[in-house]
C-alpha cells in the first residue's frame, strides 16, 4: 500500500531576485516610485539603513516601491515580493554596516567608468522624505555636512541641473568628479556611526521584516 503523502508545508514568501526586481521597478515608473531602478533602491535602502533612528520604515518602503501600506498584509503578490526583496537588502545592508563599509550598487559608463549618479538620487530621495531628521548632515552649515558631499555632487535638481551648481572648469575638478564616488562608502559609514553610535552608542536591531 502507498503511504500518504505527508501535509504541505506553506511555503515562504519569495523576494524578487534582482533582474526581475529592477524589471519591476522600471515597470512602475508612472507611479512614480522614489526608486526607479536597482541602483537607486540600493541607495535609498542604504540611506534607510545608515540615517537616523525611528523613522517609519514601512512608509519609506512605500513611498521607495510607490505600493500601498496595505501591500505589506498580502502575501503571494509581485508587492510582496518587492517588499520582501527590499527588506532583505535593508537588513543585509544594515548588518554590514555594523562592522564594514558598504559596497554601493553603481551602475556603469558605457566607456566602463562607475556612474554614481543612480545611487545618489536614491540616497537622497530617502533624505528627502524627512528632512529635519536628516539635518545633521544635510543642511549646508551642518557640521557633518561634508560627509554628504560626495553623494549631492551626483544629484541632479527637477531641471536636471548640478544640485550644487555648475563645477569650476578645469581638469582638477574633472578629476575629482570621476573620482568622488570612491568616499561614498566611507563618508555612508561615518553618517551610520553618526546617528547610531555616536548619539546613542547602540546599532540599530530593528528590522522593517523577519
Amino acid at each position: 500500500m502507498k503511504r500518504p503523502s505527508p501535509p504541505a508545508q506553506p511555503a515562504l514568501e519569495r523576494a524578487m531576485g534582482d533582474a526581475e526586481l529592477e524589471r519591476w521597478l522600471r515597470s512602475r515608473r508612472a507611479r512614480n516610485p522614489l526608486a526607479k531602478t536597482l541602483s537607486m533602491l540600493d541607495g535609498f535602502a542604504t540611506a534607510m539603513a545608515a540615517g537616523p533612528l525611528g523613522l517609519d520604515l514601512v512608509a519609506q518602503i512605500c513611498a521607495a516601491l510607490a505600493i500601498e501600506r496595505s501591500a505589506f498584509d498580502v502575501g503571494g503578490t509581485p508587492e510582496f515580493a518587492a517588499i520582501k526583496a527590499t527588506a532583505d537588502r535593508f537588513n543585509a545592508i544594515s548588518q554590514r554596516l555594523a562592522d564594514a563599509e558598504p559596497s554601493p550598487l553603481h551602475k556603469r559608463k558605457p566607456n566602463g567608468d562607475v556612474d554614481a549618479a543612480e545611487w545618489c538620487e536614491g540616497f537622497l530621495a530617502a533624505v528627502n522624505l524627512d528632512r529635519h531628521a536628516w539635518k545633521a548632515v544635510i543642511e549646508p552649515n551642518a557640521h557633518h555636512y561634508g560627509l554628504m558631499l560626495p553623494i549631492l555632487i551626483h544629484c541632479k535638481t527637477s531641471s536636471g541641473a548640478p544640485l550644487l551648481g555648475p563645477p569650476t572648469a578645469g581638469i582638477e575638478t574633472q578629476i575629482f568628479l570621476k573620482q568622488a564616488y570612491t568616499d561614498i562608502p566611507m563618508c555612508v559609514r561615518a553618517i551610520r556611526e553618526h546617528y547610531h553610535v555616536t548619539r546613542y552608542d547602540q546599532p540599530m536591531s530593528s528590522a522593517p521584516y523577519r
